[in-house]
């Protein structure tokens, strides 16, 4: 047994010393020798916007490295070299590769996120195109969770933000991805948010380990199987009888669901996958919508919570667009003030540490003659990007109307939308790779957002202190044990 533990750390420091030769051009933050690096691995795992911040001040405009527990992270700063990186072609460098490394795809999600991507292109397509259509049912299931899990009352009441919004937003959601039966249905509902927590769970803990180890370990971590056959035992009915009408009826199908459900149904079959394949595709969706769309949700309501002066102007332009074009998807593009608000809240927050990750495929020399081996994670942080006073005024302060002033200007009426990326705003990625799901994301946010501010007051308990963002290494998720104060909004009926 020494024997076989002994080889093993053998071919650790052997990997460790080859991994460490590869970069040692680029420069770091803190110490580059092998061992010695995992004493700023433990800090960025404390302290990840720290040195993010660290490395971004210090080399600006350059690539650096930090230690990760895993691995090196090479990060991309500046303008010119996120434009290159993110104009590379995808046999150079892909985000699924990166994905399928980082989060363990094989075993967490069972695809290859490299090549496994059909999913993407039906939210990027299908699930975009429906917004407008699938809006009302959406806007009725948001109506309905809020008022089933936060009773509009006179009293002051708390909430556990994170808790509740992640099940409001499960619901949501599932009314457009499988339909009004199931996303009433408590036990899918838990399905989809404890598979949600798992991969995110499963994703820190393969961030304490070297890459090496990762295979052995899957076991001890995540066992995805036993959620998949529970989350089929649900799902095959409805598949078995929408397949049966799709092969009685085919485009006579008049009632056929418009839902994600019943897109991935009709690709899987044009591809001859089979009920295992609808069923992780399902799964695969619902946890990119839950966990980026709940933290994304409730950064917002914190920063309402901690600024309640600004709920008025929000509810007058609330008011007077819903009078005018109903609960609709247009009237959420109307909105400018909110989306001001959501966008300036990603702004100061994103949705990660880390953006615009790619995974090199060969080798490669950016312009300034950084050198990127095969192999390499690259990534770019966030929030060092969109606090860069260069780029903002008042970069680190919270400006809820900062970019619907900035639409006022001629000619850009149009730019700085919530859902719009650039080197600039990172939040939702940048390029090719950019969030597929963002335009249902924001409108899902969107109606949440004003549902909340017509129906409600809130207010932190500690009042006009916002609570600091939990990091852990390169991720972050807004605190997640604080509660809010809700009442009904004063004045209402």
């Amino acid at each position: 047994m020494l024997d076989f533990f002994g080889a093993l750390v053998v071919i650790f420091a052997l990997y460790k010393l080859t991994e460490t030769s590869r970069l040692r051009h680029i420069p770091t933050v803190g110490w580059s020798l092998p061992l010695l690096s995992y004493i700023d691995a433990f800090r960025v795992l404390k302290h990840g916007k720290d040195v993010l911040q660290e490395g971004y001040d210090k080399y600006k405009n350059r690539a650096f490295k930090i230690a990760a527990m895993d691995r090196w992270w090479v990060i991309i700063t500046g303008t010119e070299l996120i434009e290159e990186v993110r104009k590379l072609p995808v046999d150079k460098a892909t985000l699924g590769a990166a994905f399928n490394e980082v989060f363990q795809a094989a075993y967490t999600f069972g695809f290859d996120l490299e090549r496994d991507t059909w999913h993407i292109d039906l939210i990027r397509t299908q699930l975009t195109r429906q917004i407008a259509n699938t809006f009302p049912d959406m806007y009725d299931e948001v109506v309905s969770s809020f008022r089933d899990l936060i009773p509009a009352n006179d009293e002051w009441a708390p909430i556990p933000m994170v808790h509740v919004m992640r099940q409001i937003v499960a619901r949501t959601s599932s009314r457009v991805f499988v339909g009004p039966d199931l996303a009433r249905n408590t036990e899918y509902l838990n399905i989809a948010i404890n598979h949600t927590i798992q991969i995110s769970q499963a994703r820190n803990q393969f961030y304490l380990l070297p890459e090496i180890l990762k295979p052995l370990a899957v076991p001890f971590i995540v066992d995805s199987g036993k959620t998949f056959k529970h989350a089929i035992k649900l799902l095959q009915p409805i598949i078995e009888e929408r397949t049966q009408n799709l092969a009685e009826y085919g485009d006579g199908w008049v009632d056929k669901p418009n839902d994600m459900l019943m897109w991935i149904i009709e690709t899987a079959i044009s591809k001859g996958q089979d009920i295992d394949v609808m069923a992780r595709m399902v799964l695969l969706t619902d946890f990119a919508a839950i966990h980026t769309t709940t933290n994304s949700f409730v950064h917002a309501v914190y920063h309402l919570a901690a600024n309640p002066e600004f709920i008025q102007p929000l509810r007058e332009e609330i008011t007077a667009v819903v009078q005018k074009e109903g609960w609709s998807k247009a009237a959420m593009a109307s909105m400018k003030r909110l989306d001001s608000f959501l966008r300036e809240s990603q702004r100061l927050n994103g949705i990660s540490g880390t953006s615009v990750m790619r995974k090199s495929l060969q080798d490669i020399t950016l312009s300034d003659g950084t050198y990127i081996p095969k192999g390499t994670i690259m990534a770019t942080p966030v929030f060092s990007t969109q606090t860069d006073e260069d780029t903002y005024t008042n970069p680190r302060e919270f400006e809820p109307f900062r970019f619907s002033d900035m639409r006022e200007m001629e000619g850009e009426s149009m730019k700085h939308q919530f859902s719009s990326t650039s080197t600039e705003y990172i939040a939702f990625g940048y390029g090719r790779h950019a969030c597929p799901g963002r335009f249902f994301a924001v409108n899902e946010i969107k109606a949440m957002f004003a549902h909340l501010v017509l129906t409600y007051d809130v207010k932190f308990k500690n009042e006009g202190v916002r609570p600091p963002n939990k990091w852990y290494g390169t991720v972050f998720v807004p605190e997640p044990t604080v509660e809010v104060l809700f009442r009904k909004r004063s004045g209402s009926t």
